[in-house]
């Protein structure tokens, strides 16, 4: 039976250049990139070499840690590159992709007649097992783990965010294969699938339980919804998949094929053709979107991978995210604003603010805004001001923990609620934070920390 929870904190951020309804598939990319550190807790061992020639699903590299845990070409190809960082970090595995496409063939499961093994070393071999991530601590999950229920928000709150109903127009009969896999995947807390209160279009879908979220941002995130259908205990691990990476995983047992297609939102205010586009994991920017050379107010153009609030910056030249469905093209806002016309003294009626510093305020609601990425300030003293509770919807007390995680102090994390976060759950806290701390950034590392200190 479903039910409704209201989420009253929060707020919706509504950006110029909301992607319209429509889908158009990408001219398909010359290059493609698999990139290790969009994959948390990974130690990537290598599995090719420059020059080697792959198929679409054959392996890239493994997890040193988990070598059941494979990660697949999203093409078939060459090897063109291994980018590397410092201490010779790999930063990605560039692919130049052949003419015409060809598959691994990992071959037809029948989910109704299959166990629970079986499922997984499928997902394992086919390269779709690293698009689970597990809470705690919003890593790549542990295939040895018996999840206790696996969690799927069928949308996004945030802003310029994809469309689940127009990603996955045409593909329900593969969402539901996906969803009867992960039935027998997960523990005794079964598959939880979160909706609009308005959604119809996956209501139907069978062998979950459905929840519907009434409320601001960030009701989308995976992480609100467990807290306020099942929340996580000390001990305890869930598992967390998105749903169009659902709908992929049905296409992998149904047709023997690793397809990690991506319907993405390209928009923003400095984007001229905001709309859905049909591509793959990992596909160069330049193929998806049109990246204009100044913004309309003449400064630069942000190209930022993901949602605006949690997303990474990438230049024209780089390419999609494994976790992303969204680009976002912004003006950058590198010119100080003065004080007194566009500063902190004006009126701000075309400044958004989550308070009520500014005569926005008085706008209407569905009024979209032009922002720019101008930080406003610098980082300064981190003071208990009550913004974060605002639009923080969980009975956690954010500021304490992030003060907690600044000095360490693992007791205190952890009967604060570490367990339950991870950094996209902060991304509010982090725009309207007066002191400009990089909170996200902070709780990464305070989680990365706590997963090493126990092993």
């Amino acid at each position: 039976m479903s039910r409704i929870q209201r989420i009253k904190k929060g707020a919706d951020i509504r950006l110029e250049g909301r992607p319209a309804d429509t889908v158009s598939e990408a001219p398909s990319a010359q290059i493609y990139a698999v990139k290790p550190p969009d994959f948390e807790g990974v130690i990537t061992k290598l599995d090719v070499r420059v020059g080697d020639n792959v198929k679409a699903g054959s392996t890239l590299f493994y997890d040193k840690k988990k070598p059941s845990v494979k990660y697949s070409s999203p093409v078939a190809g060459t090897i063109k590159d291994i980018v590397r960082g410092a201490k010779r970090r790999i930063l990605a595995i560039e692919i130049e992709a052949d003419s015409e496409n060809s598959y691994v063939d990992f071959g037809v499961l029948d989910v109704s007649t299959s166990t629970r093994d079986q499922i997984l070393s499928r997902l394992l071999e086919g390269g779709m097992f690293p698009f689970f991530r597990q809470r705690p601590f919003d890593v790549v999950a542990n295939p040895d783990d018996l999840p206790r229920s696996i969690h799927i928000s069928a949308f996004d709150s945030s802003p310029l965010a994809a469309s689940t109903f127009v990603a996955l127009d045409g593909r329900l009969a593969d969402f539901q294969i996906g969803i009867d896999a992960l039935a027998k995947l997960a523990g005794d807390g079964g598959v939880h699938l979160g909706l609009r209160s308005s959604d119809t279009t996956l209501a139907g879908v069978k062998n979950c339980q459905i929840t519907y979220f009434e409320g601001p941002h960030p009701s989308g995130n995976v992480g609100v919804q467990i807290h306020h259908t099942a929340p996580l205990s000390k001990g305890e691990v869930v598992w967390t998949i998105s749903p169009q990476d659902v709908a992929n995983l049905g296409t992998l047992l149904k047709s023997g094929q690793y397809i990690p297609s991506r319907v993405v939102a390209c928009g923003g205010s400095e984007c001229k053709h905001p709309q859905h586009v049909l591509t793959l994991s990992g596909a160069s920017i330049s193929s998806i979107v049109e990246v204009p050379l100044k913004a309309h107010n003449g400064d630069d153009v942000r190209v930022i991978s993901g949602s605006p609030l949690t997303g990474d910056q990438v230049s024209k030249d780089g390419y999609l995210g494994a976790h992303h469905f969204a680009i976002a093209l912004l003006p950058e806002g590198h010119d100080p604003k003065f004080l007194l016309t566009t500063g902190w003294l004006s009126l701000g009626l075309d400044r958004f603010s989550l308070s009520n510093s500014f005569l926005s305020w008085l706008m209407p609601k569905s009024k979209e805004w032009a922002l720019d990425t101008n930080m406003g300030g610098e980082e300064r003293a981190f003071v208990v001001s009550g913004q974060y509770e605002k639009v923080f919807p969980m009975d956690i007390h954010p500021v304490h923990l992030v003060k907690s995680i600044i000095v360490n102090d693992i007791d205190s994390m952890e009967k604060l609620g570490i367990y339950e976060v991870s950094p996209e759950d902060f991304a509010l806290c982090e725009y309207g934070c007066t002191s400009k701390i990089p909170v996200q950034k902070i709780v990464r590392e305070g989680l990365d920390n706590l997963r090493n200190e126990l092993g």
